[in-house]
């Protein structure tokens, strides 16, 4: 879902966090945290299931961004949606790793428990672009919004998903287009596919 914020732009003050960054500037790190730190940790707590794990990622995103700050193009997206998509493939990273195979394959698979993700979920649907990205995701017909957060939290292929939902795979790819070009529709954006 987060990844669609992409096409977002960066808002005066964002661009000037975003140069206070490239200066080096750590009181500019401490604000960035301040600001995306508790998202990120909830999203990728939602991804790898971990306390401890999340933290650490959230470490390694946030030092990620430091380093690549220079990199950012606050002309063409928004800086919230970038660390929010490092912290995302760090997490997927993480669970395509050995270590994250290994823990996976002997917990309890606690997607069923939805309650236990509401705290999380609201921190992260804070923002009036997530608000509006939420309400697009709504919308979306039930087997579209399956393989969408299929692909974005917990990282599946296409043909993962159609294996993991029971479908051929022609089908589970006309169904993420028709997503995607839904949430295109929805949202008035470029969406990331």
């Amino acid at each position: 879902m987060l990844p669609l914020l992409m096409a977002v732009y960066a808002s005066p003050e964002e661009r000037a966090l975003i140069a206070r960054l490239q200066r080096r500037d750590p009181q500019a790190l401490a604000e960035l945290y301040d600001q995306y730190g508790k998202m990120a940790y909830s999203l990728v707590l939602r991804v790898v299931r971990d306390n401890a794990i999340a933290e650490d990622l959230v470490q390694e995103t946030f030092l990620r961004v430091w380093n690549r700050v220079h990199s950012i193009d606050a002309e063409k997206g928004s800086l919230g949606p970038w660390l929010l998509a490092i912290a995302r493939n760090r997490a997927i990273d993480y669970l395509r790793s050995s270590a994250g195979r290994e823990r996976k394959a002997v917990e309890l698979d606690e997607a069923d428990h939805a309650s236990l993700y509401g705290e999380m979920e609201a921190g992260i649907l804070i923002s009036d672009q997530a608000r509006r990205v939420k309400v697009a995701m709504e919308k979306l017909a039930p087997n579209y919004r399956t393989v969408m957060e299929l692909a974005y939290f917990e990282g599946l292929s296409q043909t993962e998903m159609a294996v993991r939902m029971g479908q051929p795979l022609g089908t589970v790819k006309t169904w993420v287009r028709a997503a995607l070009q839904s949430l295109r529709d929805e949202l008035g954006v470029a969406v990331s596919s």
